[in-house]
């Protein structure tokens, strides 16, 4: 009689879901406190898209719209979009490859307000497509009051971003982010006034982003730029350059290929 084909392993098809569970199942086991917690979290669900979303949508729960209400727009998001679960994915392969204090794909799925407010503003941004505006709205509304981090949800947003501790972040409603990008705490991407239409930055591939910069204006940020702590830029940065200051000026190249991977946020001695 023929052998039945195994299955694949799940560690293989998605190594980023079984290594979220290998950490839970061992966090399970070592503090008993937490078992109920990473067992409603993690354990008890089958796929990376069921925990993400039963997580999401407990930590915005609230008395004026249920985690179980925002779960159930959340799964009808993903049964018509994977992107959205390929790039939180990618988010957290982000985080521990640029945060030292990040160990264990678990830790941001769990506990990082940074990589939980992205992906809240991932699925309002895909319900605001589908003409569910007022969820959007409410979802940005949460996130602003849960996290402290305040996107519009018609901000378009790449893949493997990382917003490192995220508060205070603020992001206007049509500015872009490419992927691959690193944005720090008190960061703002906004605009100059009053003026309609399309008014906040555009943010390309690789581009670090540094605390507490403010970035004002429909202006681009190149490839692979790199913007110092602090600086306000009110004018284009060239792709592959580091820009500091108030108003921000050109202080010398990035520093390395790939800024917003290697996280390198001081400036050279002749910079």
């Amino acid at each position: 009689m023929r052998k039945e084909k195994e299955s694949p392993r799940v560690e293989i098809l998605d190594p980023v879901w079984q290594e979220i569970r290998d950490g839970a199942q061992e966090i399970a086991e070592n503090e008993p406190c937490l078992s109920s917690f990473i067992i409603a979290s993690v354990l008890n669900h089958h796929t990376f898209e069921e925990a993400l979303s039963h997580r999401i949508a407990q930590r915005l729960h609230h008395i004026d719209l249920s985690s179980d209400l925002i779960r159930q727009a959340f799964d009808e998001v993903l049964e018509v979009s994977s992107d959205i679960s390929q790039a939180a994915r990618a988010d957290i392969i982000a985080t521990i490859e640029r945060d030292p204090a990040c160990h264990r794909a678990l830790e941001p799925f769990l506990y990082f307000k940074g990589f939980q407010a992205i992906q809240t503003h991932r699925f309002a941004f895909e319900l605001y497509k589908q003409g569910r505006k007022d969820l959007a709205y409410y979802l940005q509304s949460r996130s602003s009051s849960v996290f402290q981090v305040d996107i519009n949800p018609k901000v378009v947003m790449g893949k493997g971003i990382m917003f490192d501790h995220g508060t205070g972040i603020v992001i206007g409603e049509t500015a872009k982010i490419g992927d691959y990008v690193s944005i720090l705490q008190g960061v703002t991407l906004g605009g100059t006034g009053k003026e309609d239409g399309n008014r906040h930055p555009k943010v390309s591939t690789g581009v670090l982003i540094g605390a507490g910069a403010k970035i004002l204006g429909n202006i681009k940020i190149g490839k692979c730029a790199r913007i110092a702590a602090g600086s306000v830029v009110l004018k284009d940065v060239p792709a592959c350059k580091t820009v500091a200051g108030v108003p921000a000026k050109i202080v010398g190249e990035a520093g390395c290929l790939h800024p917003a991977t290697e996280m390198n946020q001081m400036l050279n001695n002749d910079e």
